[in-house]
């Protein structure tokens, strides 16, 4: 139902323009809004016309019309006035307020439209048929844009993007879930992957220096079709778990770049336990230190440069030889080796992804 706060504002506005009092009432006799104070001839009034079945009634000074939702009753409006513009005014006011019930009832049912198309709830004549109803183009490049909330602030997250994109650009934000945000962006071209790279860095930025959230944000690949957007809300779901799996430290994630990740969210676990079995036997390392795991990500950063990195990392080379032959007594690989620095990246990707795996069940 259309807050009484948005008809307070219409009536309030089209009585400072026409200086004529008006005052509306629910179907219980309750003022929902109103420029004036009625008295209890008016309460009597309304009493008696809700129950006619004339749409309006002109007694003394009150014009009282009926405010129709396809039929229904939805309000009685009151002008008080003995001109005929109290009239007048009074047909106005009856038009605005059923202008703004369809629109907001549009806006609620193109809300719940994209809720159902993203998860692949329509069938694609409802698809169509009801794009056409609530004016949302068919035929547009567009992608969806996911963005992780911290938990319980995805409503604050929403109103925030809501303010950033607008619908009158084709961008809609919807909610599927307590803990992420959705933004269907309306995309120039289906090759422009480099502005959805900055709108989701600019969202990052944004919610942290304005909203003050840590967010995640992730994308999937640009569609032509309306009911291809289901398609790259999955696309995106994906990016954001492999982006907090394999790639922690980003807080952007694309489904085009998502590399070796990408294979090894889609293996099934069995597998992976049989490869991390292959590669380190008895010897699975449970949880490398900080200064470890430092280490081997500057040395994979390096192109296995020992000289580069214990530059980099600020240590002698012996010390950093040292690191490397400790990781290999512990893991059976020399990471010193193109061969063994390959298999012990996809091990350690691979273990990581089984640890989040693991924590999903519980």
């Amino acid at each position: 139902m259309i807050s009484s706060q948005v008809i307070k504002t219409s009536i309030d506005e089209l009585k400072a323009i026409t200086r004529v009092e008006l005052c509306v009432f629910d179907l219980e006799r309750k003022i929902v809004a109103a420029t004036f104070e009625p008295d209890d001839i008016s309460d009597g009034l309304i009493e008696g016309f809700i129950n006619s079945p004339a749409d309006s009634q002109i007694i003394g000074a009150h014009h009282l019309m009926k405010v129709l939702d396809d039929g229904e009753l939805l309000f009685i409006l009151d002008a008080k006035g003995t001109s005929e513009d109290a009239y007048m005014v009074s047909k106005i006011a009856v038009s605005q307020l059923q202008n703004l019930i369809i629109a907001y009832k549009e806006k609620l049912d193109r809300n719940n439209f994209f809720q159902n198309l993203l998860l692949d709830n329509m069938l694609l004549v409802d698809i169509y048929n009801r794009a056409k109803k609530l004016h949302v183009e068919v035929s547009a490049p567009r992608a969806v844009v996911l963005v992780e909330t911290e938990k319980g602030k995805d409503s604050v997250a929403a109103e925030f993007l809501k303010g950033m994109f607008s619908a009158q650009s084709g961008d809609y934000v919807t909610t599927v879930d307590e803990d992420s945000v959705v933004l269907i962006k309306a995309m120039e071209s289906v090759d422009d992957y480099a502005e959805l790279e900055k709108t989701a860095n600019t969202i990052v930025d944004m919610m942290s220096m304005e909203a003050m959230q840590n967010v995640r944000v992730a994308y999937g690949t640009i569609v032509t079709e309306l009911r291809e957007v289901s398609k790259s809300y999955k696309e995106a779901k994906m990016s954001l778990d492999v982006g907090k799996i394999f790639y922690a430290e980003k807080r952007v994630t694309a489904y085009n770049k998502l590399g070796i990740g990408r294979l090894i969210y889609q293996l099934p676990n069995n597998l992976c336990r049989l490869f991390i079995d292959e590669i380190f036997g008895a010897n699975v390392p449970d949880e490398l230190d900080e200064e470890t795991l430092t280490t081997i990500s500057k040395f994979f950063e390096n192109n296995l440069n020992v000289s580069e990195t214990s530059r980099q990392l600020f240590v002698h080379r012996n010390t950093l030889v040292y690191r490397l032959e400790k990781l290999e007594k512990t893991t059976g690989l020399d990471i010193r080796t193109f061969d063994d620095a390959l298999t012990f990246k996809i091990a350690l990707m691979v273990a990581n992804y089984m640890k989040y795996m693991d924590s999903l069940k519980y």
